[in-house]
């Protein structure tokens, strides 16, 4: 950046870093083995509005709370080398800032600026303040109340308080991908294995609806029932984009494109079909929870481990962690930046990590530690077979 679009860059930022921030969330970046995202939220510290910044490095975070002047700064350096996009939302506005490789940068703003008053509906922010959840409770969500979570007046159904932590638990996880998807054209989504479709609907809902982005979402299931029944929901709320059909993971051909795929708690091997499609796809963007990862449970054997082996639950839950380590891996080899995240709170549901692949395009080169790993546990993934064939050395 020369001086000039440094000034227009702190200009643009300093419009949004005032108590109707919702958050500015710096993406692409131009090494994400230094940083791979940051994000600013404001909050209140002993009633000084101040700016959080939450830094992603590798599997850490890092936090420092700065004022308003430290954050413009921050925001404007981080854009001159180390980020190229930063993504600013507000109650009252956003904004929407690039930077190309070769420097030049472009400023979009929307909405009102900082001197306008913000909305009653914003409330004061505090250190420890309750959860602000992108579907808020208080705002009646149609199919929501359709699906029992919410009632008529927008008030969350008491037993149904883990799945409204859950539902937008996974919008923030679809919120940190939002750069992998065009905002200029539209985007087909897969959910695979959908279910009852909460968060097929949930995404849908904030992808179009309050984000504003052109998406077709294809829901797929087994269960005819149930597929009948969102379908028919999908209609009557007329989401136009939004799909669901009766069919297997493996075997679906229903497009030959597709931006980014959802597989939830598809069980055992199902997750490794549903993750060869989304590579062979070149999914942009993969968002995975398994479940019931039975399939090393029944091959691993290894003399070494046997004493550790011979504890049924003990092995159970190292072949689990065995299959979701394996499976990031081998999508790093097919060119994804993948994390492996906690998804909830153990307390709400045991199917709490989520694998997160966004396409890079450069493979990692670690065939031969995935190739050591799987001999020495002497299984065959399915994940590896589909990806990586087999092994002609063994």
């Amino acid at each position: 950046m020369n001086q000039t679009e440094r000034e227009e860059t702190t200009r643009a930022v300093e419009q949004f870093l005032n108590e109707s921030l919702e958050r500015i969330l710096l993406s692409n970046p131009v090494n994400p083995q230094q940083l791979s995202r940051a994000r600013l939220r404001p909050l209140l510290i002993k009633g000084e509005l101040r700016f959080q910044v939450e830094e992603q490095a590798g599997k850490q975070a890092f936090h420092r709370n700065l004022d308003a002047k430290e954050a413009a700064a921050y925001v404007t350096d981080r854009l001159d080398g180390q980020f190229r996009q930063a993504e600013m939302t507000s109650a009252l506005g956003s904004g929407l800032i690039l930077v190309s490789k070769k420097g030049k940068v472009t400023v979009k703003v929307k909405g009102r600026g900082k001197t306008q008053a913000a909305p009653a509906r914003i409330t004061p922010m505090s250190h420890n303040r309750q959860k602000r959840y992108i579907l808020e409770e208080g705002i009646a969500v149609p199919f929501l109340v359709d699906l029992g979570v919410m009632t008529k007046e927008g008030r969350v159904v008491n037993n149904r308080y883990d799945k409204f932590r859950q539902i937008n638990r996974f919008l923030e996880m679809v919120e940190d991908v939002l750069p992998g998807l065009d905002k200029g054209r539209e985007n087909t989504i897969i959910d695979f294995g959908c279910g009852k479709s909460y968060l097929t609907f949930a995404m849908y809902y904030y992808l179009r609806e309050l984000r504003g982005y052109q998406v077709r979402i294809i829901g797929l299931d087994l269960k005819e029932d149930v597929i009948a029944h969102c379908e028919k929901l999908a209609r009557a709320y007329g989401y136009e984009g939004l799909s669901f059909t009766c069919g297997d993971i493996a075997g679906y051909e229903g497009v030959d494109q597709v931006d980014m795929v959802v597989t939830l708690h598809a069980c055992d091997t199902a997750t490794d079909y549903a993750l060869a499609k989304a590579v062979g796809w070149g999914a942009k963007v993969i968002l995975s929870v398994p479940c019931c990862q039975h399939e090393l449970n029944g091959q691993m054997e290894n003399q070494l481990m046997g004493p550790v082996f011979q504890y049924g639950l003990i092995k159970e839950r190292m072949a689990a962690l065995y299959t979701d380590a394996i499976r990031a891996q081998v999508l790093e080899h097919m060119g994804y930046r993948t994390q492996i995240l906690e998804f909830i709170d153990m307390e709400h549901t045991p199917k709490n990590i989520l694998i997160r692949a966004v396409k890079q395009g450069k493979r990692k080169d670690n065939e031969a530690e995935i190739r050591e790993l799987v001999k020495f546990l002497n299984v065959s993934p399915t994940i590896v077979r589909e990806l990586m064939g087999e092994n002609d050395a063994e």
